[in-house]
């Protein structure tokens, strides 16, 4: 059916009730074929009528033809197209989504029974096509009759008594739109969940805009750029179990007229603050925010990497940023096209300012910190120093262009000390921060590097370590702890051999002034058998259908986004390349999203990192096992739909790109840009006509 702009809502005879509300039936009869009466004829068809939820439905085309209306069938798109007189019916198989167009103008119905196929036959509620024609209709149940009469006007009664009160048919959409539906009596019996769906007119296919439980609010709708075109909104509800049990439907069209502003700055405001938090206000749904940030007098440039829309960002001027300034937020679609604010311009003033991190006032220390530098302006040298109070003397700590310092004070260093940072700038000028006053034991101490707590050895070890004098010699003791025998280390480092497998206590040893240093004990244990690595799950090739299958089946009965969870699939396990196995043992774990502890299949001992005395290592790990794929993806499903923690996702999960920021802002990932990977993943494998959806 061609398309046509709706500048009103009419054809109101057609927007009718599209099904025969039945009395009981009598148990006798249940077995009796229905006759169909047409104008008084009795018509005679190789399929006979039948009755569904309570509802009458016959073959389409032998109602339409006999009321001289012509019928055409697209088998491609399973589409009906009914015309008589100028009017014309447009319906879907399996959609409860009916489409009326008159002088060229269109409306939109929602049936309660959607037409379907039964041998061979396109089958529809009666009243539907009658009343959308002009005719009457009524059942005789004595006889078992429908009988159809042209001559009679059909009576004009609502499928149901919902209707969308926030939009009228054929309404722009520009942006930000709050979406009520009138319920005059109660809900429909049974509902738990009302969904706002913004669908094709052209397939009657689409997304989940909106969705809550409160028939009573307003849900916001945020539209995204792809939503741009003529549509047809939808307010429908649905049960527990996810059956449609009412809905209303009007035309509107989506031409988003973006607007983006920048907050938290002013036009022509002197910024003295050493922090500025910003944000950004939009009419529609982006996929990413960067905030730009130009000094127009130095020509200096700074954009963000992209960041949640309706998140933040905090802004933090330096002295190089003193003078004009000019910024501004630029939203991205999926597709990456650009919207930008305007620009804000500001001047910036802020004083100079340098501290020293890594100790506060009062302090005692008696062992290793790091001192850091906290500053506003950039430096070409740095200088960590300390002072004794009792005589003023200086002492250099550590000196290089900038960064941090670990300072592990001995007994020369012992009793109270002054401590700070001083820099010198780009010109040439030195800056220092204020002191900060410190009591340091000094006690001497050795710490020892190259192995930790836990970690599983099957190479070299690389002993060394750190401490606060200068030993006169060091020694590392090697345990084996079934045993109990100890021996000395001829080298600083350790090659197992085979059969050394088990679990050992190392520790260094060193000799200062006629005094013994020790370490602490550092239990690890040594594995020289064969080690497992993560495996495929199937070929990459596969992965895309392997996963998008188990997304679509725990879509349906949780309302998670398929495409969502899809991309957080490929992202986890490298396109199903790279799943855990046990490392010993290489038991196959079917983890499909890197979750740790036990599952039904127990678990497998994979690797993770540790840090300790300042070096990293790996150690072991119990991942989760699961007897297949499918019992993975529904515990990870499990976990977002039961934990606390992750109800500000479950409010948006509908949606593949709010449900990725969702994640990120409770803590799902720690990686600053997870959201974003996914969004790309999704945009760039068309992932999202895995949330495709229809009523």
């Amino acid at each position: 059916m061609k398309k046509r702009n709706m500048h009103k809502y009419i054809f109101a005879s057609l927007l009718v009730t599209a099904t025969v509300a039945l009395n009981p039936i009598p148990r006798v009869y249940a077995d009796t074929p229905i006759k169909l009466v047409i104008d008084g004829q009795k018509v005679e068809s190789d399929t006979d009528p039948f009755i569904k939820d309570g509802r009458t439905l016959v073959p389409i085309r032998v109602v339409a033809e006999n009321l001289k209306a012509e019928v055409t069938w697209d088998n491609e798109n399973r589409t009906v197209h009914i015309s008589k007189d100028g009017k014309e019916i447009e319906l879907r198989i399996d959609s409860h989504l009916v489409e009326f167009s008159q002088g060229g103008e269109e409306s939109y119905s929602v049936l309660d029974v959607a037409p379907i196929i039964k041998d061979d036959r396109t089958f529809v509620p009666i009243r539907l096509v009658s009343n959308a024609l002009g005719a009457g209709i009524e059942w005789n149940n004595d006889e078992r009759a429908v009988y159809v009469d042209s001559s009679v006007p059909a009576e004009i009664i609502p499928f149901f008594d919902v209707e969308i009160s926030s939009v009228e048919p054929g309404q722009l959409v520009e942006g930000t739109t709050y979406l009520n539906t009138l319920i005059p009596d109660a809900p429909p019996k049974g509902a738990s969940e009302i969904r706002y769906l913004l669908l094709s007119r052209e397939t009657s296919r689409g997304f989940i805009v909106a969705k809550g439980t409160d028939f009573n609010v307003s849900y916001k709708w945020m539209p995204s750029m792809e939503d741009n075109g003529d549509k047809v909104l939808v307010a429908a509800f649905y049960d527990a179990g996810g059956n449609f049990l009412a809905g209303h439907a009007v035309p509107v069209t989506v031409s988003i007229n973006p607007q983006i502003t920048l907050t938290g700055l002013t036009e022509g405001e002197t910024i003295t603050a050493n922090s500025v938090p910003l944000a950004t206000e939009m009419n529609f749904s982006a996929a990413y925010v960067k905030y730009e940030i130009i000094n127009p007098d130095t020509n200096a440039y700074y954009i963000s990497p992209g960041l949640d829309p309706i998140g933040g960002f905090t802004m933090v001027p330096v002295m190089e940023d003193n003078g004009n300034m000019s910024v501004r937020v630029i939203a991205y679609d999926t597709a990456g096209n650009e919207y930008k604010s305007e620009y804000v311009n500001v001047k910036v003033n802020v004083a100079r300012k340098i501290n020293l991190g890594g100790v506060v006032q009062g302090q005692t220390i008696d062992g290793s910190v790091t001192l850091s530098t906290s500053r506003n302006f950039n430096v070409s040298e740095t200088e960590y120093v300390s002072v004794d109070p009792a005589t003023g003397a200086e002492t250099v700590l550590y000196k290089a262009g900038y960064g941090s310092y670990s300072w592990f004070p001995g007994p020369d260093m012992a009793g109270n000390r002054q401590i700070y940072v001083r820099v010198k700038d780009t010109a040439g000028n030195r800056y220092a921060s204020g002191l900060v006053t410190v009591f340091v034991k000094g006690t001497p101490r050795v710490l020892l590097q190259g192995v930790g707590p836990g970690q599983v050895v099957s190479g070299t070890l690389s002993l060394n370590v750190k401490s606060n004098v200068t030993p006169d010699s060091i020694k590392y003791v090697l345990t084996n702890n079934k045993t109990g025998a100890s021996r000395v280390l001829d080298q600083s480092s350790y090659t197992p051999a085979a059969g050394d497998d088990g679990s050992y206590s190392i520790r260094a040893e060193g000799t200062y002034k006629g005094n013994t240093l020790k370490t602490e004990d550092v239990t690890f244990t040594v594995y020289m058998g064969t080690l497992y690595t993560a495996k495929p799950i199937v070929e990459k090739s596969s992965f895309m259908e392997f996963a998008s299958k188990l997304a679509q089946e725990t879509k349906e009965t949780t309302g998670m986004s398929a495409a969502l969870q899809t991309a957080q699939a490929i992202l986890e396990t490298g396109w199903g390349q790279s799943v855990p196995v046990d490392k010993y043992d290489g038991q196959f774990s079917n983890n499909l999203f890197g979750i740790k502890g036990s599952g039904s299949a127990g678990s497998v001992t994979s690797n993770t990192w540790e840090e300790y005395n300042g070096v990293a290592f790996r150690i072991d790990a119990e991942f989760r096992a699961y007897k297949n794929a499918s019992e993975s993806w529904a515990d990870h499903n499990d976990l977002l739909l039961t934990k606390s923690r992750y109800a500000p996702f479950r409010e948006v999960m509908f949606d593949s790109t709010q449900g990725a920021w969702a994640l990120r802002r409770c803590g799902y990932a720690t990686d600053s840009q997870y959201s974003v990977k996914l969004i790309n993943i999704i945009n760039l494998y068309n992932l999202k006509k895995f949330d495709e959806t229809t009523i």
